[in-house]
């Protein structure tokens, strides 16, 4: 008996045959973070500058008693910053991961919904991809009116490989 694919959402094979993201927002590009990967969602407002830390790092910060590294993710796409440099000490909207045993907070303009997706949407990312954007996307899902880029965080979070690229 095959499941329809417009189960339930309590039912495991609606969960099966489809993915979840968390939905973050660079500039007007809508990107999709795995939602397994996901630990928390929070505004950062006391980071510590780490000198000498790649223009990716904004600094550390304390959150819960645990330090963490917070990543700009705009900086970390290529894309230019949001604000002027100086633009004061505003909160800043971070997404909580873990890699390689360690914390993380990927700073994001905007965090969105959490949405689920069929898996047979899900796409390679498009040879025109810019390659930057390409080298940290595991693939693609259109949706009406935009694109979801969704991010391969092990890649987004391995600092080396913008070296590597």
């Amino acid at each position: 008996m095959n499941p329809s694919p417009r189960s339930e959402p309590g039912q495991t094979a609606s969960y099966a045959d489809s993915l979840d993201y968390v939905t973050v927002r660079i500039g007007e590009q809508l990107l999709g973070l795995p939602i397994e990967r996901v630990r928390d969602v929070f505004l950062a407002d006391r980071i510590t500058v780490v000198p000498g830390a790649p223009e990716e790092i904004v600094g550390l910060l304390n959150l819960r008693g645990r330090i963490v590294t917070a990543i700009c993710l705009r900086s970390r796409l290529g894309c230019p910053a949001a604000r002027p440099a100086g633009a004061g000490k505003a909160e800043l909207t971070a997404i909580g991961l873990d890699h390689r045993g360690e914390a993380y907070g990927l700073i994001v303009d905007a965090v969105g919904e959490v949405v689920r997706l069929d898996r047979s949407t899900f796409e390679p990312p498009p040879a025109n991809l810019d390659p930057i954007w390409s080298a940290l996307a595991a693939g693609v899902h259109r949706l009406p009116g935009s694109l979801l880029v969704i991010l391969d965080l092990d890649a987004v979070l391995d600092l080396d490989l913008r070296a590597a690229a």
